[in-house]
């Protein structure tokens, strides 16, 4: 399954927190299992989600253009998404680790 497929999962299942302000509050509340953020997010957002996210050891993966992100879970374009159930987030990044999940845009 590519991380495309996983993302739009992630969406339909309630399980995935978009935007910047949201995806960061949810990192303070203890909430994120797996963030994504875009290549071409600012410098800014990178440095401090990534933080954040070094922080509450939490993974990180970057993937996609904003636009991308947003297109795949039916939204406008987002900076960052992340996943909230650890059962996904494992079978994402076990597949990863496996090079089973597809990182390329298709």
């Amino acid at each position: 399954m590519t991380i495309d497929k996983m993302l739009g999962l992630g969406q339909r299942a309630g399980r995935l927190i978009s935007g910047d302000f949201a995806v960061k509050s949810a990192i303070n509340r203890g909430k994120v299992k797996l963030l994504i953020i875009a290549l071409d997010a600012a410098k800014r957002t990178q440095r401090e989600l990534t933080g954040l996210a070094a922080y509450k050891n939490i993974p990180v993966i970057t993937y996609g253009s904003k636009e991308e992100l947003g297109r795949l879970i039916g939204k406008s374009p987002r900076s960052a998404v992340a996943f909230t159930d650890e059962k996904m987030v494992s079978g994402i990044l076990r597949k990863m680790e496996r090079r089973d999940a597809d990182r390329t845009m298709t």
